[in-house]
């Protein structure tokens, strides 16, 4: 199976944003483009903007004005659906209801011949389901552009219970040929990225509303200790607070309310507050003019310990060891070099977020997951309110010792990275063990899709198979509601060694 030739017509239906950006995709991939909108007008109006956009590429020096009027050239609004008869592909983006976009696929098929592939763009809907009342379900697939789709790389190629594998790859291979990445999946709720991506935010609002920490925080922490581009709480203030829940629910009642994606209570009260994030001005933060974003107080310059005591490596964060001596603070070893802590000379301990919580122990201090210890800007701290203030003390002046600014927390399980992180690791493995996509194809989406620094099954592949296993098994235990435990996908990954050679692979 190969690309549809560039001289076959490519038609959209619906023409909003989304819409509008596949049809400039496929326009300047060099196919004949038809726009099509059951609104008077809006098919014009599209066309007219997204010359408007091409004109604006060619100023910027990023396209020919040649290109831009052979583009334009091949670009032509419908009146009606008899004229999209040719098309080799249609693709659909109008509202997301399932009994609007089935009414307009059975149109659709009494018109395009045999040949053509029907695709939808949903990002929430079951493609399976659109395509149920089709007489040739089989050419029908999920396209699935992300948003604004002329700049985002990546295109979710979703195949519907009935879709025959010629017309997935001749999607995939289609995509591939406009300049896309297309990751191939099932059709699973959420697909790939807005199945697994759900942890990033569900974490942090948990965190925001079982332990009080301020959004301001746990964004913070996600960037500069976790790599993230963006905090969940900035983040769905951009996406529209309405849409990300609206999704999230999704999800969620299509998993029969399954816990591991239950929305929040906290999220659900800014929406209906009318507080949808940038686009009305306020959010979980305020964008009128003129306003501040919330800047989290550092903890306060604290002198640096003479010495630590290593039990182990510290597993994850073994790069702090070396770390530390070249900071000029002595490191000494323990006789049995076991665990994975620090002794502080307070006699309290320094532990990685395991997902146990701190009032548990009588004199310990646990740090977050950072995506690199090295070049992390900030370090979190997890403290019992009674713990000694000298063993608090020497944890922050040994993080700021290593140039780290420092923020503290109170008693948060699993903390903030190290828990997020565990869990996208946790519905990333369930993804592949259900034949979602595949590893490779779960990462990909999630690098191009969400931008992570790292896809979530190679980030828990560094930190260790047992890693996140363990963190959860803990997090269940302090936290039992079902949320923290470990699916069958990473049972069976953190308990299958992986090939240490080629001769191991089988």
């Amino acid at each position: 199976m190969t690309a549809i030739d560039l001289s076959r017509t490519v038609a959209v239906v619906g023409t909003g944003t989304m819409g509008q950006g596949i049809a400039q995709v496929a326009l300047v991939a060099g196919h004949p483009v038809r726009l099509y909108d059951a609104a008077p007008g809006r098919a014009e109006e599209a066309a007219r903007a997204i010359g408007g956009r091409l004109g604006r590429l060619v100023e910027k020096g990023r396209m020919e004005p040649a290109a831009r009027d052979a583009a334009l050239a091949r670009l032509t609004p419908a009146a009606d659906l008899a004229e999209l008869a040719d098309a080799a592909l249609v693709v659909e983006a109008v509202v997301e209801r399932l009994e609007v976009k089935r009414e307009l696929f059975a149109e659709l098929e009494k018109t395009v011949a045999d040949d053509c592939l029907l695709a939808t763009n949903t990002s929430s809907l079951s493609v399976t389901a659109v395509a149920g009342a089709l007489r040739a379900p089989g050419r029908f697939v999920g396209l699935h552009f992300f948003n604004p789709a002329p700049l985002l790389p990546l295109v979710e190629v979703v195949s519907g219970h009935a879709t025959d594998e010629w017309a997935a790859e001749s999607a995939r291979e289609t995509v591939a040929a406009w300049g896309k990445t297309p990751v191939r999946c099932a059709d699973l709720p959420g697909f790939v990225v807005n199945r697994v991506a759900r942890p990033f935010y569900a974490e942090g609002l948990a965190i925001h509303e079982e332990h009080g920490v301020d959004p301001a925080v746990i964004d913070l922490v996600l960037r500069e200790c976790g790599g993230f581009r963006m905090g969940p709480f900035e983040l769905t203030d951009l996406i529209g607070q309405d849409v990300n829940e609206a999704v999230t629910r999704s999800v969620w009642e299509s998993f029969f309310h399954s816990p591991k994606f239950q929305p929040s209570l906290a999220q659900r009260r800014l929406v209906e507050s009318g507080r949808l994030g940038r686009k009305t001005g306020q959010g979980w933060f305020s964008y009128a003019e003129g306003a501040e974003r919330p800047l989290p107080a550092d903890a306060a310059p604290r002198p640096a310990p003479e010495y630590v005591v290593a039990e182990g490596g510290l597993g994850p964060a073994g790069e702090l060891l070396a770390m530390i001596a070249e900071a000029g603070v002595t490191l000494r070893r323990a006789e049995e070099d076991e665990g994975t802590r620090l002794v502080l000379p307070s006699g309290g301990q320094l532990v990685l977020a395991d997902g146990q919580a701190a009032c548990e122990f009588r004199d310990v201090v646990f740090f977050d997951l950072a995506l690199d210890y090295r070049t992390a800007g900030r370090v979190a701290l997890s403290a019992a309110p009674d713990v000694p203030a000298e063993t608090l003390a020497q944890a922050v002046g040994l993080f700021q010792a290593l140039g780290k600014k420092v923020t503290v927390l109170g008693d948060v399980p699993g903390m903030i990275v190290a828990r997020t992180v565990a869990m996208l690791g946790d519905l990333a493995l369930d993804a592949v063990a259900r034949r979602v996509a595949t590893a490779e194809d779960v990462d990909t989406a999630m690098r191009l899709g969400v931008n992570y620094p790292l896809g979530p099954v190679e980030w828990n592949e560094k930190l260790g198979r047992d890693w996140a296993w363990e963190l959860l098994a803990n997090l269940h235990e302090t936290v039992p509601t079902g949320r923290y435990a470990r699916t069958l996908g990473l049972h069976q990954w953190a308990h299958t060694a992986p090939p240490t050679g080629p001769g191991d692979a089988s």
